[in-house]
Formats: structure tokens, C-alpha cells, sequence
């Protein structure tokens, strides 16, 4: 495998011919500018740059990125990123799902994805929702949620994205919100990491599930409910008057107050993004009346899966001749006479 090389780039070149087509209001838009302000500051090279998409509003992505692309079908976008990469293990792959189609029918694909550490960015839209069928309650929907498909509220407990990835092996692990402008971070972060980079991103479904994270993600009014990690610093939210201390007796989180900006004497915990018990309990941390945790929640890098598979292909050709006609007559072989009768 190949080092990327650097190219300059303008977000302009990253925009495709194609009119975007989300409904007026759609989180989507903010994330799409995100990635396209984000490649040319990592250098990316759109001849060497591919996204891959399940099924879903977040699914049309390839075809706003002037990049290659490949609109798959649903659920099976991280079995054929992982193709791809296999394939030609120097593309940088972006994979784009959603939280229908990668933990509904995607589930499996997208714990295989996660356990074998392929090198890959994942972005999971959440908006709750089935957005493009047109509203039913999706594997992350709350319980009570209405839909057309629960007209009297989802009974279902809904799942936990980043949880879900931990529990999967994934090595690095992270939240956004749509409109924020630490997204363009977290992207960053998650391109730095060799190995499979799983983002949750909030995203705001205008139509079928509108302002549901408005608690802790509305432009103006929610910014002291967002716990934006960072490895090293103190876990500090609310204008850095409030943050997270560890209970050793209960093995918990508690918030504490944070006076004179003196955090160590409220004993605030400090963020280590190796440590993936912490990222567990970050991960599944309640909201209300504890803050949102956002930014990297886990990274501690592994071997990659296709590194492994090509370092396994190098080791079973080794010192072998390549022969196709000793292949082919090597065994068990036998000559026909052509000129033998058939019985009769």
C-alpha cells in the first residue's frame, strides 16, 4: 500500500454537476458542505477518493461528492466498501449510511465492517427515522416515538450507535451534530486514523422527526448540553462551569460545578481517548442531566484488515513459481484417447 499523495483542492472542486436534492431544511446539506470544505484541507485527491451508500436520504451522497462513487443497495455499503478496498487498498473510501439502513438491515454488515478494522471513514446519519420512506421508527427512534408505523408510540428500545460500534471492536469512535462547526474536526480526526473511523452524526429530519435534538443540538440555546471531547483536556461543558467527575464508589459519571475555573479541585476527569472502558461510558452516558458527549469518544488504532490480507497474500506466493500449465496439470489427471470407440 501507497502513501496518499497530497493534492490542493477548493471546495468547488468536490461539488458535482448534479442538483442536491434533500428536502429544504435537511441536516444533510450542512454535512455535505462539511465533507466538501473538509477534503481539500486534508489534501484528498478526487481521482483517488471514493464514497460508498447503502439506501436512504443520507444514500445520495455519491452523487453530490465529485468523487468516485457507488450507490449500492440497502444495508450492504460497508460489504462492498470492504470489496473496494480490498481491491485497491490505496483508495481513500468514504462509506455513508444511515440508522436504518446500517443498524437495521445493515446490522451485520456494519459489525463486520467494525470487527475486521477496514481502513474507512463511516459516517452514520442518525435522525431517528426512516426519512425516506416516509417516516416509521427506526432502530434508534425513542421509546413513545409516533409514527405511522407505532400510531400509538414505539414500544422498541432504541439502539445506541457508538455503543453498538465499541461492542463491535471498532477502534475509533465518534459523535457530530449536523450543523456544527466542529464537524469539520471530528472528520478530520477520523481520517487520521488508519483502521475502521465510525461517526455518528446527528442529523435533523425537517419533515418526520423535526428539532428531536434540539436539547442538546439547537443552533442557539443548547450549547451548555454539548460535551465536546478532547484527548488530554478536562471534561468541561456549560462555558466550563460544569463537568465530569468519576464516582469510584458507584463506577459512575457524576456533574460537578466547576468553580473559578478550577477544575482539578472539582475533580474533573480528564479525557483519554485510548481508554475504552471510558468511551463505553461516555457512549451510553444518559442525557439530561448529563451533557451530550461529542468529539472522539475512542481512539486507539489496531492493524488493518486489509493489511493483514495482503501481507497473508504476500506469504502464500512466496518463493512460489507462478505455473499455470503445472497448476492445472498437477494431482489427479488423466488423458483422454480421442481415438477410442464408444461402447456400444
Amino acid at each position: 500500500m501507497n502513501a496518499p499523495v497530497k493534492i490542493e483542492t477548493t471546495l468547488k472542486d468536490w461539488e458535482t454537476d448534479q442538483e442536491v436534492r434533500w428536502c429544504p431544511g435537511c441536516g444533510d446539506y450542512a454535512i455535505l458542505k462539511a465533507v466538501q470544505r473538509t477534503l481539500p484541507q486534508l489534501g484528498c485527491d478526487p481521482a483517488n477518493t471514493v464514497f460508498i451508500s447503502g439506501i436512504g436520504c443520507s444514500s445520495r451522497f455519491p452523487y453530490y461528492i465529485e468523487s468516485y462513487g457507488f450507490h449500492t443497495i440497502h444495508g450492504r455499503a460497508p460489504a462492498v466498501a470492504t470489496g473496494v478496498k480490498l481491491a485497491n487498498p490505496d483508495l481513500d473510501v468514504w462509506l455513508v449510511t444511515g440508522d436504518g439502513d446500517g443498524l437495521s438491515i445493515g446490522g451485520n454488515h456494519m459489525m463486520h465492517v467494525l470487527r475486521r478494522n477496514v481502513n474507512m471513514q463511516i459516517m452514520l446519519f442518525n435522525n431517528e427515522i426512516y426519512g425516506l420512506t416516509k417516516g416509521q421508527y427506526s432502530p434508534t427512534s425513542r421509546e413513545g416515538t409516533r409514527t405511522p408505523t407505532s400510531p400509538i408510540g414505539s414500544v422498541d428500545h432504541p439502539a445506541n450507535p457508538c455503543a453498538f460500534a465499541l461492542g463491535s471492536g471498532a477502534r475509533f469512535v465518534a459523535r457530530g451534530i449536523d450543523v456544527s462547526k466542529n464537524l469539520p474536526d471530528v472528520l478530520k480526526a477520523a481520517h487520521a486514523h488508519k483502521g475502521a473511523a465510525f461517526i455518528e452524526i446527528f442529523q435533523n429530519c425537517i419533515v418526520y422527526n423535526k428539532d428531536v435534538f434540539d436539547a442538546f443540538a439547537a443552533p442557539k440555546g443548547a450549547e451548555g448540553q454539548q460535551l465536546w471531547l478532547a484527548d488530554g483536556e478536562p471534561m468541561l461543558f456549560d462555558k466550563g462551569e460544569k463537568g465530569l467527575a468519576f464516582d469510584p464508589e458507584k463506577l459512575a459519571f457524576t456533574v460537578v460545578d466547576v468553580v473559578e475555573g478550577d477544575w482539578q479541585a472539582a475533580g474533573v476527569r480528564v479525557h483519554d481517548v485510548t481508554n475504552r472502558v471510558m468511551a463505553h461510558m461516555l457512549a451510553e452516558l444518559p442525557f439530561d442531566p448529563f451533557p451530550m458527549p461529542l468529539g472522539v469518544l475512542y481512539d486507539d488504532p489496531a492493524p488493518t484488515y486489509e493489511s493483514a490480507v495482503i501481507a497473508e497474500r504476500e506469504a502464500s506466493v512466496s518463493g512460489k513459481e507462478p505455473n499455470l500449465a503445472k497448476l492445472l496439470s498437477g494431482g489427479q489427471t488423466w488423458t483422454v484417447d480421442g481415438s477410442a470407440q464408444d461402447p456400444v
